[in-house]
């Protein structure tokens, strides 16, 4: 149980965290230009949002999207006491977040934030950052939604005693394992910072080398393609572009929407921008199974528009868990997963994890994600493809610092693993 301190705290907090926000016009966005082309900031900083063209041979074959173009990286960073091994989060307002105040990285901000090009005000601890004996473990973000983008993730553990500001609090590895259980508490970049601090086990016999894994993965890079090209927002085909937003003619996928932000703690006080509104509810999930008294991970295989390298995906992933059936970019595998197993509530299996955690806020609105981990008997037998495969958890902790695992799966992996961080 969480100590009433927090409670206290967060409630105190929520009172003094104002956010209002309206939707708007993406046409009538202050300081965005949004032409038939692309939408980017005045200062032509921030990210801008373009289209482009997917041609592949994947479930979802050829098709048009708009996508995110941010190329700076952000730092999402979180700084841990020493002594006491604790853990400096802050409370923080996303315009995105459904219910707008969650937990955050110590530090949470873009390239342009910090470099205060909005004219707003400092980044609190950011110096702890900017030290270049600063590690980073550099991740990929959401690759249906960005184009290339990436932020670096780091825990700086401090010896000195700290001035802690109103909005920040200490938290225990005990606490963590409480909050991740709760509804949409941890943001999601504070999630995305453990994934790569998670700590091996002592004990670990893979099912497989990690050189039969490359070898796997090379195998399905030769047969798994993917091309894109940069075109016009208004030459996408099936989406409709116009003065109001962007969306998909079916009704499918996301679509962009343009808000106006009033906010009381954040750096600036008001602020136009474009966002991704997505579907109801995504969903990521795993299953695991144990080799060799080791628990294994079924790692899906993936190509996606905005990472220039495969990665490795959790067991069954959809923007859309409503309408899975009908989603023709799930091959029939992760709907018999998601149908037969994680959907069953007959099924006996093991709950590692379930819980719905937000999409990161600053770009997406209100996008909520349900995260299941189950573990399978052994005695389970599972008939997995040829772009399936079983990884065991220390291997899991080696392919994410390698940068090779998608950020649902990371997100789910640290979710399962809260209580093995450094």
């Amino acid at each position: 149980m969480i100590n009433k301190n927090f409670q206290k705290w967060f409630n105190s907090q929520k009172k003094l965290n104002k956010i209002r926000v309206k939707i708007k016009r993406l046409n009538d966005l202050e300081n965005w230009n949004y032409g038939k082309k692309l939408i980017f900031h005045n200062s032509r900083r921030f990210f801008k949002i373009i289209g482009i063209e997917v041609k592949s041979n994947l479930a979802g074959k050829n098709w048009d999207q708009p996508i995110i173009v941010q190329n700076e990286q952000g730092i999402l960073g979180i700084i841990k006491n020493k002594k006491t091994k604790k853990y400096l989060l802050q409370a923080k307002v996303e315009p995105g977040n459904k219910n707008k105040l969650q937990l955050s990285p110590t530090v949470q901000a873009t390239k342009s934030n910090y470099q205060r090009i909005h004219k707003g005000k400092k980044t609190p601890y950011l110096n702890f950052f900017k030290d270049n004996k600063v590690k980073f473990t550099s991740q990929s973000e959401q690759g249906y939604r960005y184009l290339s983008k990436f932020n670096k993730n780091s825990i700086v553990v401090v010896e000195k005693k700290i001035k802690v500001l109103k909005n920040f609090f200490w938290f225990s590895r005990e606490d963590l394992k409480y909050l991740i259980k709760r509804k949409s508490v941890l943001n999601m970049d504070t999630v995305s910072v453990f994934s790569s601090f998670i700590r091996k086990n002592t004990n670990d016999l893979p099912h497989k080398k990690m050189r039969e894994i490359k070898n796997w993965i090379r195998q399905n890079d030769k047969i798994f393609k993917l091309k894109i090209k940069v075109k016009p927002l208004a030459n996408l085909i099936n989406w409709k572009v116009t003065p109001d937003n962007i969306t998909h003619k079916n009704n499918k996928h996301f679509s962009v929407i343009g808000i106006n932000t009033l906010s009381n703690k954040r750096e600036v006080t008001e602020w136009d921008q474009p966002i991704i509104k997505g579907k109801r509810i995504a969903f990521a999930g795993y299953l695991i199974k144990e080799f060799n008294k080791t628990e294994h991970y079924l790692c899906k295989y993936n190509k996606k528009p905005g990472l220039k390298k495969s990665t490795l995906s959790c067991t069954a992933n959809t923007s859309d868990l409503d309408n899975f059936k009908t989603n023709n970019n799930l091959n029939s595998f992760e709907k018999k997963m998601i149908r037969d197993i994680f959907l069953n509530k007959k099924n006996k299996y093991k709950k590692i994890y379930d819980n719905i955690l937000s999409d990161e806020g600053g770009r997406f609105f209100n996008c909520e994600i349900k995260y299941k981990v189950l573990k399978l008997h052994n005695k389970t037998k599972v008939e997995i493809p040829s772009n399936y495969f079983w990884i065991s958890r220390n291997q899991m902790i080696e392919m994410i610092k390698r940068k090779k695992v998608d950020i649902e799966a990371r997100l789910l992996f640290a979710c399962a693993n809260i209580d093995k961080i450094i």
